[in-house]
């Protein structure tokens, strides 16, 4: 009997010591406002598994920016997602196009653009398919993302082989990495990728039809919402973040894109044969603003859309 007692009296004292349950719920609950305080506070890039990204990792893993600034990225595998994210304020600035980003304007929300970026897109044919030029996407299904510029590629591929609009298929296919891996599967005709899912894409012999590069269109952006964005401390962290994002370019430029496998290996799903097929030539050139051409460009595609 005198050994229960001391049992029962020993589960009391340990019931006392403990958190009851309703003070794990408010501590919990003090937890996540001072989480979600302090993400608020933050500023916060929505990015993607895509090569115009590749500095703000970089500058991320390897402490270019000054890590006394709380600087975080919001990953994402489709664009918009990243836009979506922006619009409703889960993040400040985020990796775009300057078609979906004059679209957001277009909507009524103000953006200002961070830096033009060096990303190029490539319309890409499945070699089963046997599309060896344009006119051949008669009929075809092409895997795109409405109203970027991967839609305005497509309408430049049709108006370029004189087709008929209806006649090719766009397919919406939002997120890049299903992008490419439809490709793969061999479930679509033609699709438009950026790197470096592009180099994957090229690594198994599919044809390249149509590149950015090559039209003399530069679409790229980083863009940031601008409410907000004149209060002291949001125009720190983006001194900071241009900071960070000069030094890796310079550093990409310096190494070569190969340099940082490491980075690349952690953000992209990319294979080791297309991770070493990497255009190390690719070159990264400080925040600078986009060609105004290439916005009128945008704006006038949008508006006969």
């Amino acid at each position: 009997m005198r050994q229960l007692l001391i049992v029962f009296s020993l589960l009391l004292l340990l019931a006392g010591c403990g958190q009851s349950y309703e003070e794990t719920k408010r501590l919990t609950r003090e937890q996540q406002k001072r989480l979600a305080r302090e993400d608020s506070a933050a500023l916060k890039i929505a990015v993607m598994p895509t090569l115009d990204c590749l500095p703000i990792f970089i500058a991320k893993d390897h402490q270019m920016f000054d890590t006394a600034v709380d600087i975080r990225l919001k990953r994402f595998t489709a664009q918009m997602d990243c836009d979506t994210a922006l619009t409703r304020g889960r993040v400040e600035g985020t990796i775009t196009d300057l078609v979906r980003a004059e679209r957001i304007k277009k909507q009524g929300d103000s953006l200002t653009y961070f830096s033009a970026t060096n990303a190029y897109w490539l319309l890409i044919s499945n070699r089963t398919a046997r599309i060896t030029q344009l006119k051949h996407l008669d009929d075809k299904m092409l895997a795109m993302t409405r109203y970027s510029v991967t839609d305005l590629m497509g309408d430049l591929a049709v108006d370029s082989a004189k087709l008929k609009t209806e006649r090719v298929f766009r397919i919406q296919v939002n997120d890049v990495n299903v992008r490419l891996k439809m490709l793969e599967n061999n479930e679509m005709d033609a699709l438009l990728l950026t790197e470096p899912q592009a180099t994957q894409a090229l690594l198994a012999k599919h044809k390249v039809l149509l590149d950015t590069r090559k039209e003399d269109i530069q679409m790229g952006a980083i863009a940031f919402r601008a409410k907000g964005m004149d209060d002291k401390n949001r125009k720190h962290q983006m001194e900071v973040f241009l900071k960070g994002y000069n030094e890796a370019c310079d550093s990409i430029n310096h190494f070569g894109v190969r340099h940082y496998q490491d980075v690349i290996r952690k953000y992209y799903t990319v294979s080791e044969q297309a991770l070493k097929a990497l255009p190390d030539s690719l070159k990264y050139i400080h925040a600078v603003a986009p060609r105004q051409k290439d916005i009128e460009r945008a704006r006038q595609w949008l508006s006969k859309k």
